[in-house]
C-alpha cells in the first residue's frame, strides 16, 4: 500500500528537510516487507489570494484516485501510536492501494475538504508549523511500520 504526503507548501533545505528525508528512508526501508510503502510526497502551491479553496482543489488533484484520505486537522481524532498503526494495517489488509495524507496552508481546510476525508487526525491542540508536522507525520509513518514489525523502536 503506498503512502502519499499531499502538502501545501515546499520543504526546503533546512534540518527539517533532513528529519524529514530521514524517517521517509526508514520507513520505505522497514515497510517494503510489510507490505506499506514507499512514501512518497505531492507538494502544491495556490497562487496568491486563492486561499483554502484553491489549496482544497490543487490538493484533490495530487491526491491518488481512491486513496484512503486523511487529513492532518485541529478537529482529528487523537489517537495513539499503535492505534495509527492499525489503522495503516487493516487499510493494507482491505486491499486499499494508497492513503493520502493531507496537511493543509496555513488556514486550514474547508468544511468540504474535511468531509471528503476518511478521517480527520490531530496530533493535539496546539498548532505546529507546517514544516515540522511534516517530519512529525513521517516519524508516525516510520514509527507506525517499526510497531508492525515488531521492532523495539516504539516502546510502549
Amino acid at each position: 500500500m503506498k503512502l502519499t504526503l499531499c502538502a501545501v507548501g515546499r520543504l526546503r533545505a533546512g534540518p527539517e528537510r533532513t528529519l524529514f528525508d530521514d524517517y521517509q528512508t526508514r520507513f520505505d526501508r522497514t515497510g517494503r516487507a510489510l507490505g506499506l510503502g514507499p512514501l512518497s510526497v505531492c507538494e502544491v502551491e495556490a497562487k496568491k489570494g486563492g486561499g483554502a479553496a484553491e489549496e482544497a482543489r490543487l490538493l484533490d488533484r495530487v491526491a491518488p484516485a481512491g486513496a484512503v484520505r486523511v487529513a492532518l486537522d485541529e478537529r482529528g481524532k487523537e489517537v495513539a501510536s499503535p492505534q495509527f498503526a492499525k489503522w495503516l494495517a487493516d487499510w493494507r489488509d482491505q486491499g486499499r492501494a494508497d492513503v493520502a495524507l493531507f496537511i493543509g496552508g496555513a488556514d486550514g481546510f474547508t468544511p468540504e475538504f474535511r468531509n471528503s476525508c476518511d478521517r480527520l487526525l490531530s496530533f493535539g491542540p496546539m498548532v505546529w508549523p507546517h514544516m515540522l508536522v511534516r517530519v512529525m507525520l513521517a516519524e508516525q509513518v516510520y514509527r507506525a511500520a517499526s510497531i508492525l514489525a515488531g521492532s523495539p523502536y516504539h516502546r510502549a
